[in-house]
């Protein structure tokens, strides 16, 4: 399998494996949809880390698959491109990109699609796809310029430089910068320890803002408040503020 995804902790580990650079060809982007559609579905599983192994994250789309498919192939396909992708930005579940090595074209996408990136000190990203002529294909122009802003994301997709785990930190492309061994450890430390928050409250955190900057102030507004609303009728609720009443902030126990 070109994806797998293990389950320990709480927290489902969605890790790439097509050696040697876990290029992300049609099969892949497949099993990655799959694999992040059963994540969101799990009950057993309440965070998600996005993992390319060792060396690499992923080094981007299969270049050798693209050259032969002409527009008609890529109208057809384009579209379960970005589903893919975005079947990972819709788990309703704390996702972490563990990014080690090359982060580059499809690879800096998935990335992009998680809610928190932590980057091994070695780790390069990019969007390198005017090289080839093209722009990003998988959501990149969108999140990129969501998450860094629009003309710092111009500047990576205009240019097709690569940027450093330093500059990426500086500019927000990722969150954390970590020793290279490391990177998987920490991400899954961050994941098992929302693994253990309210799950509901979790998710409509997740919904609202990812909803918010879909759209404009007063529907996000309006998000936000149907989901606060809402999580008056769950038990986790009741659970924290109980436990707040009773024995003080942050020592309530949520299943």
């Amino acid at each position: 399998m070109t994806v797998t995804l293990e389950v320990s902790a709480g927290v489902g580990t969605i890790r790439l494996d097509r050696p040697p650079m876990n290029a992300l060809d049609i099969a892949t982007q497949d099993r990655l949809k799959e694999l992040a559609e059963e994540a969101a579905g799990r009950d057993d599983i309440r965070a998600v880390v996005v993992y390319g192994g060792e060396k690499v994250f992923a080094a981007g789309a299969d270049i050798k698959e693209m050259q032969v498919m002409d527009h008609t192939a890529m109208v057809v396909r384009g579209k379960a491109l970005q589903d893919s992708f975005t079947a990972v930005a819709r788990i309703p579940k704390p996702v972490v990109a563990a990014v080690t090595g090359y982060a580059l074209g499809g690879g800096c996408e998935l990335a992009l699609c998680a809610d928190f990136r932590i980057a091994a000190d070695n780790a390069k990203l990019g969007q390198p796809e005017i090289l080839l002529g093209l722009i990003p294909g998988a959501g990149g122009t969108q999140r990129l310029a969501r998450l860094v802003g629009p003309s710092k994301a111009k500047d990576l997709i205009f240019t097709g430089r690569h940027v450093k785990a330093d500059e990426a930190l500086a500019i927000g492309l990722v969150d954390r910068v970590v020793p290279a061994a490391e990177v998987y450890e920490q991400a899954h430390a961050w994941a098992a320890k929302l693994a253990q928050g309210p799950a509901l409250a979790l998710r409509a955190a997740k919904e609202s803002v990812d909803a918010g900057l879909e759209t404009d102030i007063e529907t996000g507004l309006a998000v936000e408040r149907n989901w606060f609303a809402g999580l008056f009728a769950t038990e986790d609720r009741e659970r924290g503020m109980r436990s707040f009443v009773e024995e003080g902030p942050g020592k309530a126990k949520f299943l």
